[in-house]
């Protein structure tokens, strides 16, 4: 019950957004007594929790397949923030919003546990773009994977950009600009072979 709780529970989030599901709207969603959902979970945000940890779960496989798909290091970072921004701005935008925004510690916290393979991954993928050539010799895949991520984190969680309303063209001036200048004339020429980066 406590699985199907969860799974079900995440599908409705995805789908309405974490804001807009009560408790008592889960509770209807799930055709179960208010009394069995709080036998299992005390609050929105422990239930919330276990819905990240099963949904970032399945991200960190999906983020690593995609990686071992492509044909360089440029082309993985790029497919990388591109699935990124189709999760945080796509179908799902909502979820992401209201996750960003009410929920970055949970959010952090999770990803910390559950997409460790992920983000290990991409920090191999720098280095190794770094030790063939297609990044600046001199940097250090650490600091460029926090950069990345802090930059990411402008668009998706502050309010500096709130403004603007085209948020793939926000990570063009902003994560694609930081790609395209940490690479070496090799990884430039791969860039003008993915179309400018469009998204």
């Amino acid at each position: 019950m406590k699985d199907q709780i969860i799974e079900t529970s995440l599908r409705q989030f995805l789908e309405h957004g974490i804001r807009e599901m009560t408790m008592a709207k889960l509770v209807l969603a799930l055709g179960i007594s208010t009394k069995t959902m709080y036998k299992y979970f005390t609050d929105k945000e422990e239930l919330l929790e276990e819905c990240l940890k099963l949904h970032y779960g399945g991200a960190d496989k999906g983020i690593i397949e995609l990686l071992k798909g492509s044909p360089n290091v440029v082309v993985a970072i790029y497919h990388v923030y591109s699935k990124s921004m189709e999760m945080d701005f796509g179908v799902n935008h909502l979820f992401y919003h209201d996750l960003n925004y009410y929920y970055p510690e949970l959010q952090d916290k999770v990803i910390k546990q559950y997409s460790s393979g992920a983000l290990a991954a991409v920090t191999g993928l720098i280095q190794q773009g770094i030790d063939e050539c297609y990044f600046l010799e001199y940097l250090k895949a650490p600091i460029v994977f926090e950069t990345l991520a802090v930059l990411y984190g402008s668009v998706t969680r502050s309010n500096v950009y709130k403004e603007f309303s085209m948020k793939h063209e926000l990570v063009k001036h902003t994560i694609l600009i930081y790609l395209r200048g940490i690479c070496t004339d090799k990884g430039l020429e791969i860039i003008k072979e993915l179309k400018d980066f469009s998204i």
